[in-house]
């Protein structure tokens, strides 16, 4: 894990051979597409906003994936520094700008902005083409027995690689 593998060699399509669905990579940080289905709606055919955090929070675990965090690998480094850890939502700001429909293909934009010593804050944007629907930052915190604890050195190097790679947000 302190390599970071380029996601879609032959060796990592033997590896997990659905690769292609965590999304890309590009400049500043990663895009996840989201087709808008009816399970994702309301009564009238608009996506409920609670399912906009679903999709942030897939799009932060396929991000975490493709710069060559290995989640599994993580939580056991994590429980080696620091047992009974978690990682949880600090704090969450949410712009909701235009409503998503269903059948609406969604792109779920993440991009890292700080990466501190037990916690890692991220610009996330829900667009339709070229139209801004939803967007927030999330700061999400390393945690061990009800005390913030300084986050994983695999986690952190390949989040700051990520930030330095895209300057930012």
């Amino acid at each position: 894990m302190n390599e970071r593998p380029e996601p879609f060699t032959p060796e990592a399509f033997k590896a997990d051979p659905y690769l292609h669905l965590a999304g890309r990579i590009v400049p500043g940080g990663h895009v996840l597409p989201v087709r808008v289905y009816y399970e994702d709606t309301d009564f009238s055919g608009i996506v409920y906003h609670a399912n906009y955090l679903k999709f942030m929070e897939r799009a932060r675990s396929d991000h975490l994936r493709l710069i060559g965090v290995v989640q599994g690998e993580l939580f056991g480094e994590a429980l080696a520094e620091a047992p009974g850890f978690a990682f949880v939502v600090r704090s969450m700001e949410l712009n909701f700008i235009r409503p998503a429909r269903i059948d609406d293909v969604l792109e779920i934009h993440t991009a890292p902005i700080e990466v501190a010593g037990a916690s890692i804050t991220l610009q996330q944007k829900v667009m339709r083409g070229a139209e801004l629907l939803v967007e927030g930052k999330v700061k999400v915190a390393f945690v061990a027995q009800g005390r913030a604890r300084r986050i994983p050195d695999s986690l952190r190097a390949a989040m700051k690689a990520a930030l330095e790679e895209g300057g930012g947000a």
